[in-house]
């Protein structure tokens, strides 16, 4: 078994893209007044990981990017896109995604990815803020996705979609790869 699958692992690249990362959120932050104790504790992560994420001296999971972004009250793209940019990449337990683009529309954002899910284990995402809705379309494979307690199955050329704002999971079903595209939509959310 493959044990980066089954382990936690940093959702971006270590280095410059780290710290690009916790300086966005460590702007963000500030610009909200908000302590790092405070958003350690909303954000329910430890003020070390918090501080160290900051400071680009810890690359953040998947899971605490979005515990973050949440209590920041962004989408994820505003931590993870340097501004100017609409590409970035990031991996979770089980899912790679490419930001393809980030845009908002009125008061909503929208955030669209390619996804890459290869066979193993499951990722169980956390809720986001209220309101969020995932719409996924397959491509190729077969995927077992949605909220964590009634997820459902899509195959190639099927479309699923989900208020995302409880614990849900992404898995390929099967040995295929499955190659997908989520588009995240954020109600009263915008870009900073």
């Amino acid at each position: 078994m493959d044990s980066r699958r089954t382990t936690r692992r940093p959702a971006v690249d270590g280095g410059g893209e780290g710290a690009g990362v916790g300086r966005r959120v460590r702007e963000l932050r500030e610009a909200r007044g908000i302590s790092l104790s405070a958003l350690s504790r909303r954000a329910g992560v430890g003020k070390a990981t918090l501080s160290g994420l900051e400071n680009g001296t810890r690359n953040p999971t998947l899971e605490t990017l979005y515990a973050v972004t949440a209590e920041l009250g962004v989408p994820l793209a505003a931590v993870i896109a340097p501004p100017g940019t609409e590409s970035a990449t990031i991996r979770g337990t089980a899912v790679e995604a490419t930001l393809l683009r980030a845009f908002d529309e009125d008061d909503v954002t929208f955030e669209l990815y390619r996804l890459r899910v290869p066979p193993g284990p499951p990722q169980t995402s956390p809720a986001h803020q209220r309101g969020v809705t995932e719409h996924l379309t397959v491509f190729s494979g077969v995927l077992r996705a949605g909220p964590a307690d009634a997820p459902v199955l899509a195959g190639t050329g099927q479309h699923i979609s989900w208020t995302s704002d409880v614990p849900h999971v992404y898995g390929a079903v099967g040995d295929e790869e499955v190659h997908a595209s989520l588009l995240i939509r954020y109600p009263g959310r915008s870009l900073p």
